[in-house]
Formats: C-alpha cells, sequence, structure tokens
C-alpha cells in the first residue's frame, strides 16, 4: 500500500509538498507527471500543446496504474489524472489526501493572478470551471482533506505526516501515534494511565501533549 497520495487542483503544492512529507516519514517521493516527461522527453505543458490533451491522458492512465499499485512511498498525481474511473477504482482503499486549494491561492501560485487583456482562451475562467468541476472527485476520494491556502509547505506536510504515522501504527496493531511521535488527533491517543498517586506525580513533574503539529486536527474520513 501507498504511504499516502496527494490529490488536488494545479498549484494545490503536491510537487512540493510532497517531497517535504517523504522526508518527514522517511519514505520516497515520485511524481506521476515527472514519470510520463520522461516517458514522453519533454514537459507536460509541450504535450498538452503539441500533441493534445488527449494524447497526454494517454500516457497518463498506464503511469497512474503502475504508479499506485507498485510505489510504496508517497505519490503525487496530476490535477486530472482522478477523472479516470481506473484511477479511482486503484485509489478506493489507499491514503489520499486532498490538498484543498481555493480558486485565489490556485491563481496566485499558477500566476494567474495579475492583470491579463482578455484572451479567447480565458486561462482564468477555465481554471475556475476546472475547480469546480473536480472538487467533489477530489473530495468524494479523501481519506484526508487539508486546508492549503494559508499555509506554509511544511505545515501541510506535519498535518498530513501526523495523520499518515498514526494510521500506519494503528494498522501495525501499536496503536496511533505509538512510536512515531505523531497522534491523528484526539480519537486517536492511547487511553489514560491510572492516576498515579500523589508523590509520583511530583517526581514525574506535568504531563504535556505531545506530537500535535501546530495545534490542528487533520481528521481523515473513516
Amino acid at each position: 500500500m501507498t504511504t499516502a497520495i496527494l490529490i488536488g487542483p494545479p498549484g494545490a503544492g503536491k510537487s512540493t509538498v510532497g517531497p517535504v512529507l517523504a522526508g518527514l516519514l522517511g519514505v520516497s517521493f515520485l511524481d506521476t507527471d515527472g514519470v510520463i516527461e520522461a516517458a514522453a522527453g519533454k514537459p507536460v505543458g509541450d504535450i498538452f500543446i503539441e500533441d493534445g490533451e488527449e494524447a497526454f491522458r494517454a500516457l497518463e492512465g498506464p503511469a497512474v496504474a503502475e504508479a499506485i499499485e507498485g510505489h510504496h512511498g508517497i505519490l503525487a498525481l496530476g490535477s486530472g489524472a482522478v477523472l479516470d474511473p481506473g484511477a479511482q477504482r486503484l485509489l478506493a482503499g489507499q491514503r489520499v489526501v486532498y490538498l484543498e486549494t481555493g480558486f485565489a491561492a490556485v491563481a496566485r501560485r499558477s500566476g494567474l493572478d495579475g492583470p491579463r487583456p482578455l484572451l479567447p482562451l480565458n486561462p482564468r475562467g477555465r481554471m475556475k470551471e476546472l475547480l469546480e468541476q473536480r472538487r467533489p472527485v477530489y473530495e468524494d476520494l479523501a481519506w484526508l482533506t487539508v486546508a492549503t491556502d494559508d499555509r506554509e509547505p511544511l505545515e501541510v506536510a506535519e498535518l498530513i505526516a501526523e495523520a499518515v504515522a498514526g494510521s500506519m501504527a494503528a494498522e501495525a496493531g501499536e496503536g496511533a501515534g505509538s512510536g512515531s511521535g505523531w497522534t491523528a488527533g484526539p480519537e486517536a491517543e492511547p487511553e489514560a494511565e491510572p492516576e498515579a498517586e500523589p508523590e509520583a506525580e511530583a517526581a514525574a513533574g506535568p504531563a504535556g501533549p505531545g506530537g500535535i503539529a501546530g495545534g490542528a486536527d487533520p481528521r481523515p474520513r473513516p
């Protein structure tokens, strides 16, 4: 099973957060757009312009399927990869993390927020339309949703690592957060220890919370 799979719109930060997250969890990172570029010998943008979207999707489908089934670290999928029914079937039951990003943030990160003449292709309008069309798909596939608009990549990565480490520990039978320094939220905390005698409490000192990144509670969907 892949450690975590990042999905979301263009500009959500998948290729930026992914390597940071992989470093936190001690696993490798793979971006399917990079796999496609290596196979085609040119950037994704050039494939779209020179060969068309249909040609790109023909390359993307097998690359995504192979990555989901064969990569065991952090995986970032292209923003439109989740529209393929085959990919959706492979994503079922995986730790799919939706990097939720609003239109303003997407426009800023994609360079669409500057003053522009009215072009026939209307890139801003097209981007907004794509976000609206794909958001329900992202939400339906998500095991975990993390809002990214006002967060730095490291903070986003820490929130995801917290939830993923807790999930992996629970699957291993260790209890959420056991041995990892991370917890997935209040529901994943270990049971309270029996109340200690006053003398023991004084010797031990006050207990403090540990492993909560930024004080947030990114709860995976059941």
